[in-house]
C-alpha cells in the first residue's frame, strides 16, 4: 500500500494534535493544587477538575496536597527552667492554604514544619519549671500553636493543631516525685485527720455546753415549780389557820380540835420517817391523843363560856344604869 504525501501529512498532524492536546489538557485531583510555571516563571495555579494551559509553553511546577496533613515531631531532649532535663515528642497539623507560597516561599516545606516545631518546643518548655510543664501540657500546646502558626503565615501555612504527646523525666527524678507525692498526701492524710479530731472534740463540747444549759433550764424550771408549790401550800395553810381562827371566833371549839390534832399528827409523822433513832417521851397512844385533844376542847368550851358570861352581864348592867339616871 502505497502512502502519499498527503497521507503522511495528516497523519503527522494528527498525532501532532493529539500531543497538543495532552500537552494542553491537565487533570487535577480533588484536594491538590498544581502550579503553572511559563518559562520557569510561576504564572497561575490549576484547581481540582480540567484545566487547559498552552501546549510546550506552559508547564506544571509543583502539585501540591491541599488536605490537613500530620506531620510527626520526633522525641528531643529539653533543659527546664529549674535544670530538669525531660524527653518531649509530639504531632502537628497543617494545611496548606495558598499553593504558590507554599511552593515557591520556602524549599522543603515538611522540613522547615518540622525544625520550626522543634525549635519552638524546646523555647515554650525551656521557660517552664518542671512541675508547669507535668500540669500545664494545655498551655504548652496552645503557646506552640500561637508562634508557630504565626511564623508559617508567611509560606502560606495554617497550622491547625500541635499537641504534646509524651513528657518522660529521668528514671532518678520519677522516683523522687513519687516520694514527694507520698509525703504530700501523708501530709494531706494528717491535716484531715486532725482537723476531723478538732471537729469531732467543738462538736462534743457544743453537745455538753447545750446538755449542761437544758439541765440548768430544767434546774431553775423545777425550782420556779417547787417554789410555787411552796407557796400555795403556804397559801393553803393561811388560808386553813384563818378558817380555824374564824370558826374559833364564831364560837365553834371543834375547829381548834381538828387544827392541833392534824399538826399533832403530822409532827409524830415526821419524827416517825427520821433515819436516826430518837427517844421521844409523849403520849403515843391513840387514847392519850384523843384525851389531850378533848382536854383542849374542855378549855375551849370553858374559854367561850366565860365570854358569854362576860356578855350577858355586861348587857344586864346597862339597862340599870339607864335606870338610875
Amino acid at each position: 500500500m502505497d502512502f502519499t504525501g498527503f497521507d503522511i501529512s495528516v497523519g503527522v498532524f494528527v498525532i501532532l494534535a493529539i500531543l497538543i492536546i495532552l500537552a494542553g489538557v491537565k487533570q487535577i485531583p480533588q484536594g491538590y493544587n498544581h502550579t503553572v510555571e511559563r518559562f520557569g516563571k510561576y504564572v497561575r495555579t490549576l484547581r481540582p477538575g480540567l484545566n487547559l494551559i498552552v501546549p510546550f509553553i506552559d508547564r506544571v511546577g509543583m502539585k501540591l496536597n491541599m488536605m490537613e496533613q500530620v506531620l510527626d515531631v520526633p522525641t528531643q531532649e529539653v533543659i527546664t527552667r529549674d535544670n530538669a532535663s525531660v524527653s518531649a515528642d509530639g504531632v502537628m497539623f497543617f494545611q496548606i492554604l495558598d499553593a504558590a507560597r507554599a511552593a515557591y516561599e520556602v524549599r522543603g516545606l515538611e522540613n522547615a514544619l518540622l525544625n520550626l516545631t522543634m525549635t519552638n518546643i524546646r523555647s515554650v518548655m525551656g521557660s517552664m519549671d518542671l512541675d508547669e510543664l507535668l500540669s500545664k501540657r494545655d498551655e504548652i500546646n496552645n503557646r506552640l500553636l500561637r508562634v508557630v502558626d504565626e511564623a508559617a503565615a508567611p509560606w502560606g501555612i495554617k497550622i491547625t493543631r500541635i499537641e504534646i504527646k509524651d513528657i518522660n523525666p529521668p528514671a532518678d527524678l520519677v522516683e523522687a516525685m513519687g516520694r514527694q507525692m507520698k509525703a504530700e498526701r501523708d501530709k494531706r492524710a494528717s491535716i484531715l485527720e486532725a482537723e476531723g479530731q478538732r471537729q469531732s472534740e467543738i462538736l462534743k463540747a457544743e453537745g455538753e455546753k447545750q446538755a449542761q444549759i437544758l439541765e440548768a433550764e430544767g434546774e431553775k424550771e423545777a425550782a420556779f415549780r417547787a417554789a410555787e408549790a411552796r407557796e400555795r401550800e403556804a397559801e393553803a395553810e393561811a388560808k386553813a389557820t384563818q378558817m380555824v381562827s374564824d370558826a374559833i371566833s364564831n364560837g365553834n371549839p371543834q375547829a381548834i380540835n381538828y387544827f392541833v390534832a392534824q399538826k399533832y399528827t403530822d409532827a409524830l409523822a415526821k419524827i416517825a420517817s427520821a433515819n436516826n433513832q430518837k427517844v421521844i417521851m409523849m403520849p403515843l397512844e391513840a387514847s392519850s391523843l384523843i384525851g389531850s385533844l378533848a382536854g383542849i376542847g374542855e378549855i375551849s368550851k370553858e374559854l367561850f363560856k366565860k365570854d358569854d358570861d362576860g356578855s350577858s352581864r355586861r348587857g344586864r348592867t346597862t339597862p340599870s344604869i339607864s335606870g338610875d339616871k
